[in-house]
């Protein structure tokens, strides 16, 4: 259950360093192309035929491949955004 609570925590650490980054005019020219990909590869409908494999194979390839995208990012990127303080 450790292991699960940790990929979550990366997981959502990496999507918003990645909604950040697609956000900014500066982005790569790669960035949203590999988004996108990865977003309809996330929603396929082969995960409706097979389910218990579908989401297997979700929970380990789409974590990889999202922190690799964000690995791959430019440093100014990658950097957290601060949150905002809530009044």
């Amino acid at each position: 259950m450790k292991r699960i609570a940790l990929l979550w925590h990366v997981v959502k650490g990496d999507a918003r360093v990645l909604w950040h980054a697609l956000r900014q005019p500066g982005r790569p020219v790669w960035l949203v192309p590999a988004t996108a990909l990865l977003a309809l590869y996330a929603l396929d409908p082969f995960n409706i035929a097979m389910p218990v494999a579908g989401v297997v194979d979700d929970g380990i390839i789409v974590p990889l491949v999202l922190h690799l995208i964000v690995r791959c990012l430019p440093a100014h990127l990658r950097q957290p955004r601060p949150r905002q303080a809530r009044a």
